[in-house]
């Protein structure tokens, strides 16, 4: 089962600055690659944290190792994780936002639009509240908000309409369904990329993926150790901006920096990448799928 080809793997994990008897947390797990790699660089005194919301995932992961530890869950629940293993504070934290290939392939998932099954987009299967749901009960307003600032829109308010209208009729099932109700809405030239858009704002909802990244950044200032880094990968610009103004400012909304006179602030971290890291075009040219990522790395002070 191919969850997920790594993207900038080596430059990742060497950005983490591994130590071989450090604590480590992987908080998107994946395939395990990303892991792999950092368990390489331990030695029997190391540990690595592995955790991931997707059930397949975790069974489709290598348990068999003493110094990883594997947790099925969500991110947002860090703090609590290293709470139960008593773990008070780690030396790296590393997390890929990307969707993998495994969701975006797997047509029983209904993550793309390239399949027509069920509405579903849930990483987590044991949560009730999925794709159909969402587009047959949220109102007009809320159909807006999510297309407008998840799907970054313009006709948001066009494609809350014909769902909202069409749905009068009958209810929408599948993602065939909803595919052929906004298609019309788009020109020729972008209907695959707006459909892309359109889907990645249903998903973000579903899985309340905004809310759960603000909840991890904001843990991590107490999880890491002085000199400790953090490291993302990003791949649209609403979780890129929100990861960049928190390693800039130790904040995941638009709030300044503590001010401890009126010519000093006080920072929680130093940027080790000025500009964030991109794929190179080799890299790029194997994997189209991350053109759009980002790196970008801090360490506590």
């Amino acid at each position: 089962m191919v969850f997920h080809v790594p993207v900038m793997l080596e430059k990742s994990i060497e950005m983490l600055n591994i130590k071989p008897d450090g604590i480590y947390v992987d908080a998107t797990y994946g395939g395990g690659n990303h892991s792999a790699e950092i368990l390489k660089k331990l030695n029997s005194k190391g540990k690595l944290i592995a955790i991931d919301q997707d059930e397949d995932a975790i069974k489709n992961a290598n348990k068999n190792i003493d110094n990883l530890m594997l947790i099925h869950g969500n991110f947002k629940y860090l703090k609590n994780y290293l709470k139960y293993l008593k773990i008070e504070q780690v030396d790296g934290i590393f997390a890929d936002l990307g969707l993998s290939w495994y969701h975006v392939d797997n047509s029983e998932r209904g993550f793309s639009y390239r399949f027509d099954t069920k509405l579903d987009m849930r990483m987590n299967y044991y949560s009730d509240f999925t794709a159909e749901k969402l587009i047959n009960e949220y109102s007009f307003e809320q159909l807006c908000y999510i297309f407008k600032y998840y799907g970054e829109l313009p006709q948001y308010n066009k494609i809350a309409e014909a769902i909202i209208n069409y749905r009068k009729k009958e209810p929408i099932k599948t993602t065939g369904q909803l595919s052929s109700i906004i298609v019309e809405l788009f020109p020729k030239n972008l209907i695959y990329h707006n459909l892309s858009k359109v889907f990645q704002a249903i998903r973000i909802e579903v899985n309340h993926e905004i809310e759960n990244l603000k909840s991890f950044l904001n843990q991590t200032i107490d999880i890491l150790k002085p000199g400790g880094r953090l490291a993302i990968l990003t791949y649209h610009s609403l979780e890129d901006r929100i990861v960049k103004n928190f390693m800039k400012t130790g904040k995941t909304e638009n709030e300044i920096k503590l001010k401890i006179d009126k010519n000093v602030e006080k920072m929680i971290f130093k940027s080790i990448t000025k500009k964030p890291i991109t794929p190179s075009s080799s890299e790029i040219k194997k994997n189209r799928r991350c053109r759009s990522a980002k790196l970008r790395v801090v360490e506590k002070i």
